[in-house]
């Protein structure tokens, strides 16, 4: 297979028989007309199938070395999809402090149909052990979990997942195939929120789902086209487009990132860094020997809720706003964003209190960003 690098770079480029061009178009189409009675192009209605996100399935099939991938309308409606596999009765081990939306569609939807889980800490594979049972269907996990970017030993997951008998489902969210390929670790399933750093510009809303195992990827074909929530052939552009910069991106967002927290880790205001790319982060050293990356998302504690406020309020560059993964670096206060739905009390026994901060790390310069935050504070530390 060539570097990756090389298949980003190409992502949906194919030369047109007739006009030359080299970039995928878009199929802005919602049906196709059939050759003759009996006949087809082997594209019929958009919903089945379209060009465009055809195109991009190909290619992110190739990047996580899948049998599969489907592209989906959003993160959500891809896990939504994976989790319509499942029946009344079974059960799920599903590790703690995984991304907010996940944890609400598990609690306050799929349970309503008898899906049943149990939440366990994501560095203790023995605890992921003691929580299958024998209505255990999968054990879902993140590659970092979300925010407080906790490492969970996904070769040791995988091993314990084949053993028992149950997929293994791995969301890549974070670092991407550039970084990781779980399938390769012997996961079942990847999930990518598209949205973030695989389309790169926080311009578009898609997700994915990648299948190692050519029969589940039959299933889980038939029920993308069965519940119908497909990516459109516009969102699909704009993530080709941006996977065929994703290699750059991630590299200077990884070293501006590596920066930040080494500047972070240095300032009176902040209580704690969570970083796997620092040496003394409780899960860098697991990480180094599967992964190829440790990401560009920074999570900090600082010192008071009136550091949070300025911070958030008083900076310029740096945006408050959900998401992440985008070349503009974002700030977001996971207690009063992604994890809001939690009660508070779950919160802080995860973790995330009302002071932590994830930076989404972009590529700005990172003299402007550490200015920034410098600016936004200005004369208030003499205050506290």
């Amino acid at each position: 297979m060539p570097d990756i690098r090389t298949l980003l770079a190409q992502a949906g480029s194919s030369l047109d028989p007739v006009t030359g061009a080299i970039s995928m178009p878009i199929y802005q189409t919602a049906t196709f007309a059939h050759p003759a009675l009996g006949q087809s192009t082997g594209y019929d209605y958009s919903r089945s199938s379209n060009p465009t996100r055809a195109a991009l399935e190909s290619t992110m099939a190739r990047l996580d070395g899948a049998a599969a991938s489907f592209a989906f309308a959003s993160g959500l409606a891809a896990i939504s999809t994976a989790l319509s596999l499942f029946n009344h009765g079974d059960h799920l081990v599903v590790a703690e402090g995984c991304y907010g939306g996940t944890q609400r569609l598990l609690d306050q939807v799929f349970s309503r149909f008898g899906l049943t889980v149990s939440y366990v800490p994501v560095t203790e594979p023995d605890a992921f052990a003691a929580a299958i049972n024998p209505h255990t269907k999968a054990i879902i996990v993140e590659s970092l979990s979300n925010p407080l970017q906790e490492v969970p030993d996904l070769p040791a997951l995988a091993q314990l997942a084949k053993s028992r008998n149950v997929q293994l489902w791995v969301d890549n969210t974070f670092l991407t195939p550039y970084w990781l390929r779980p399938l390769e670790l012997g996961a079942d399933v990847v999930i990518h929120s598209a949205s973030k750093y695989l389309a790169g510009h926080n311009d578009t809303i898609a997700g994915i789902l990648s299948v190692r195992d050519a029969e589940l990827a039959s299933r889980i074909g038939y029920l993308q086209n069965a519940m119908g929530a497909v990516l459109g052939p516009q969102d699909a552009w704009l993530t080709l487009r941006g996977l065929k910069t994703l290699a750059l991106r991630l590299e200077q967002q990884q070293s501006t990132a590596e920066t930040l927290a080494q500047w972070l880790g240095q300032q009176p205001f902040v209580k704690q860094v969570y970083y796997p790319g620092l040496p003394e982060d409780a899960g860098h050293r697991l990480l180094k020997q599967f992964a190829g990356g440790a990401g560009a998302i920074v999570s900090f504690e600082v010192d008071s809720v009136g550091t949070l406020a300025r911070l958030i309020e008083q900076t310029r560059l740096i945006a408050y706003a959900e998401s992440l993964g985008g070349v503009e670096s974002l700030i977001t206060v996971p207690a009063l964003q992604t994890h809001a739905n939690l009660a508070p009390e779950e919160r802080e026994r995860q973790g995330v209190t009302e002071t932590l901060v994830r930076l989404s790390v972009g590529i700005e310069a990172v003299s402007d960003l550490i200015a920034d935050i410098e600016t936004s504070l200005a004369g208030y530390a003499s205050k506290r």
